[in-house]
C-alpha cells in the first residue's frame, strides 16, 4: 500500500493570516470584523466572514454586507516578517517542511516520534509554539496523505486540530461537498451539480471512465483518485518553482490598452527581478487575462533561449498583449498576469556574462543593485510615473 500506516503528514494553516496579523498587532481589533484591503478584500477576519465577506470581493460590497467592519490598509512588510517567524517554528518542528504559501505548509513528522512524540502531540505543541512565538492562531490537519491532511485542516478551521484515523478516512471524506476536492472550482462544481453530484462519496461511486468522459482525461482521473484518497505524493522540502509569475487586478472601470500595458510593464519588472534574485532563467512567457464577463484567456510564446532579461521578456509579453487586444477591447479587462516557465538554474547553463556593459543585462544588474539597497521605488520607469503598481503580496522564496 502506498500510504503509511500511521497519519504522519500535518497540514498547518494560519487562520485568516493578514487579518490575524492586524488583530495581533492592534488589540483594539480583536474580536471585531476586520477587512484588509483598499478597494479589494485581501483578507477578512472570521468575524467578517460570518457576515458574508469573502476574499477578492470589492471593499464597497463587503461593507454593505458587514457595515460594522473595520477596514485596514495592508502592511506587507508585517506579513512577510510574520511568515518568516512562522516558518522558523515549522522548521523547528519537523525535518521535512513543504511550503505552500507564506502562511501554510505540509510537515512530515515520520521518524521523529522517539524525540517528539506522536503526531497529535507534535501538532498540539506546534499550535502552542505558533501562538507563543508568532502570536497567531493556526489550524492543523493530520492524515496519511497530503490531500486528506489539507482537507482536515479546512474542516477544522478556525483554530482547530483534526486527526483523520486510517480506519475512518473514507467515512470522513465521503460526506464532504465536492468543492473540497483539489481541482474542483466553480466550473467543475457546476458540471457535477447539474448531474446531482454534490458530495465526494457520490464522485467515488462513479467509474473512472465516466468521470473522464464528463471532465476530461486529466481532471477525471485526478478526481477519481482523490475521491478514494489515493494521493502518493510525499512531502518535499525546498522544491524549486516551475514558473515565476505575478498578476494584478485592474478593477471594474474601463481600462485602455495603454493602462494594461503600464500594468504589464510593472509585472514584468517584478517577475524578472525575482528570477534574477533566485538565479533562474526561463524560456516560456505566459500572458493571462481575465475579462469583465469573468471569462479568461491565456497566450504564450516559447523563446529560443532561456533568459531573465527584462526587456526581452517585456517585448514578448507586449507581442502577446497585441494579439489579445481585440478580446480586451470587446470584453473589457479586470486582471492581467504574466509568468515565465520552463525555468532553469542559471548556474547550470552556458550563458553570456550578465555584466557586459553593452548589453541590456548590465542595466538589469545595475537596477537590481539599486533596488536592493534603496527599495523597489527608488527608480521607476517613466510609463509607471503617477500610476499605482498595485499591491505586492509577500511570497515564499523562489
Amino acid at each position: 500500500m502506498f500510504v503509511k500506516q500511521e497519519p504522519t503528514i500535518l497540514h498547518a494553516d494560519v487562520d485568516a493570516f493578514f487579518a490575524a496579523v492586524e488583530q495581533r498587532d492592534d488589540p483594539s481589533l480583536r474580536g471585531l470584523p476586520v477587512i484588509v484591503g483598499t478597494w479589494v478584500v485581501l483578507a477578512a477576519s472570521y468575524e467578517a466572514k460570518a457576515q458574508g465577506v469573502r476574499t477578492a470581493m470589492g471593499v464597497a460590497g463587503a461593507r454593505r454586507l458587514c457595515p460594522n467592519a473595520l477596514v485596514v490598509e495592508p502592511r506587507m512588510s508585517a506579513y512577510s516578517e510574520a511568515s518568516k517567524a512562522l516558518y522558523r517554528v515549522f522548521e523547528d518542528t519537523a525535518p521535512l517542511v513543504e511550503g505552500l504559501s507564506i502562511d501554510e505548509a505540509f510537515l512530515d513528522v515520520r521518524g521523529v516520534r522517539r524525540l517528539s512524540g506522536r503526531p497529535t502531540e507534535i501538532a498540539t505543541r506546534l499550535r502552542a509554539e505558533v501562538r507563543e512565538r508568532v502570536g497567531l492562531p493556526i489550524t492543523v490537519g493530520i492524515a496519511r496523505t497530503k490531500f486528506l491532511a489539507k482537507v482536515a485542516s479546512g474542516v477544522a478551521k478556525p483554530n482547530g486540530l483534526l486527526v483523520v484515523p486510517p480506519e475512518g478516512e473514507l467515512a470522513f471524506l465521503y460526506p464532504l461537498p465536492v468543492e473540497r476536492l483539489w481541482g474542483v472550482g466553480h466550473v467543475t462544481a457546476a458540471k457535477l451539480h447539474q448531474l446531482g453530484i454534490r458530495t465526494v462519496g457520490q464522485v467515488a461511486e462513479l467509474a473512472e471512465p465516466t468521470l473522464v468522459s464528463l471532465l476530461g482525461r486529466a481532471s477525471g482521473r485526478h478526481l477519481h483518485a482523490l475521491a478514494h484518497n489515493r494521493d502518493p505524493r510525499p512531502v518535499q522540502a525546498r522544491r524549486r518553482r516551475r514558473s515565476i509569475g505575478a498578476q494584478r487586478a485592474l478593477g471594474r472601470s474601463p481600462k485602455s490598452l495603454e493602462d494594461v500595458d503600464a500594468a504589464l510593464v510593472g509585472l514584468v519588472e517584478r517577475v524578472t527581478r525575482r528570477m534574477r534574485a533566485a538565479g533562474r532563467v526561463g524560456r516560456t512567457v505566459v500572458l493571462r487575462l481575465r475579462f469583465e464577463d469573468f471569462s479568461r484567456a491565456t497566450r504564450s510564446q516559447t523563446l529560443h533561449r532561456a533568459t531573465a532579461n527584462t526587456q526581452t521578456i517585456l517585448d514578448t509579453a507586449r507581442a502577446l498583449l497585441a494579439v489579445a487586444a481585440p478580446l480586451i477591447e470587446r470584453r473589457g479587462i479586470t486582471l492581467v498576469g504574466i509568468a515565465v516557465g520552463n525555468l532553469d538554474d542559471v548556474r547550470l547553463l552556458q550563458l553570456p556574462l550578465p555584466f557586459d556593459r553593452r548589453s541590456s543585462d548590465s542595466l538589469d544588474a545595475a537596477l537590481d543593485a539599486i533596488w536592493l539597497r534603496f527599495g523597489s521605488t527608488a527608480i521607476t520607469r517613466a510609463v509607471l510615473l503617477e500610476r499605482s503598481r498595485g499591491i505586492t503580496v509577500p511570497l515564499l522564496p523562489d
